[in-house]
């Protein structure tokens, strides 16, 4: 199949790129100053020329908490832009993916998440990325929204790597201990994207790492696994103060008959500092 990634120079789209590629799959990439998903009529133009039989939108505002003073900016982008790439996908006969977030939901629910449940955002995000899931099922038939969850990978800035830095200028790091969901490793989340193209079960999906922790959790593995001296502080989140509203528990689980399955946020951890160290190494 023809593959086009919008969104493709970001930390998901990166990994998205190289797993459909390796999948066998023709690929095109374009980052956003190469295709701003904002102009309906340069991502309509771009998709005629390109002929792609699917298109991955990786393309999305992720400032959580930028979003909560410029939620017109950010729904521009996750809401109006994903309705221009899923129509413009539409037009040339192909399907379309969407990702998702688990902060759609309001945190409420005390168990992990399932595709049928409602959901109720309780940030600007949030209510962001709901809004493209309903722009994107609107102007496609033939669309995947894919909610995941707490994403962290090597093509950019993210929480294993905030807590490294933190770690090696002040010997501590203080996180919060209230908020449980499901650390998802990019790599990981590509190839189960990729597995779902080559599919028609339509519809939304849940695919995020197995397991949850909460973002204290998180850090203590990942100074456990990385092998580093840190003290953990814990905080509420109200102690932080953070300007967007986050949900308390959003681990997410799928209902699927043919759920595909990510490795355990542990594993995909370990995966992560792997590659990094690999990286790091080739420099």
């Amino acid at each position: 199949m023809k593959v086009l990634v919008t969104g493709a120079g970001g930390m998901l789209g990166r990994d998205v790129v190289l797993a459909a590629g390796n999948a066998g799959h023709d690929v095109v990439g374009f980052g956003h100053t190469e295709l701003d998903a904002t102009d309906a009529s340069a991502v309509s133009s771009k998709f005629k020329l390109e002929r792609p039989d699917v298109v991955i939108n990786c393309a999305a505002w992720t400032d959580v908490d930028g979003a909560e003073e410029a939620e017109d900016a950010a729904l521009e982008v996750n809401g109006a832009g994903s309705g221009n790439v899923a129509a413009a996908a539409a037009a040339v006969g192909a399907s379309v993916v969407y990702i998702s977030s688990d902060y759609v939901f309001d945190g409420s629910k005390g168990a992990p998440y399932v595709e049928t449940d409602q959901t109720a955002p309780l940030s600007a995000y949030g209510r962001t990325k709901l809004a493209g899931e309903d722009a994107t099922a609107a102007a496609n038939k033939r669309h995947f929204i894919v909610r995941s969850a707490w994403l962290f990978g090597i093509g950019g800035s993210n929480f294993v790597e905030t807590m490294l830095r933190l770690a090696a200028d002040h010997g501590e790091v203080l996180v919060v201990r209230d908020q449980v969901g499901s650390p998802t490793y990019t790599w990981h989340l590509a190839h189960g994207i990729v597995r779902l193209i080559e599919g028609v079960e339509f519809g939304i999906h849940h695919m995020a790492a197995a397991g949850a922790c909460s973002w204290y959790e998180f850090a203590r593995e990942i100074f456990e696994q990385a092998k580093v001296e840190c003290k953990v502080l814990s905080a509420t989140t109200d102690m932080l103060g953070r300007p967007a509203p986050r949900p308390a528990y959003s681990a997410l689980s799928s209902q699927r008959e043919h759920a595909i399955e990510l490795p355990a946020w542990q594993d995909g951890l370990a995966a992560y500092l792997a590659q990094r160290s690999a990286e790091r190494e080739a420099v």
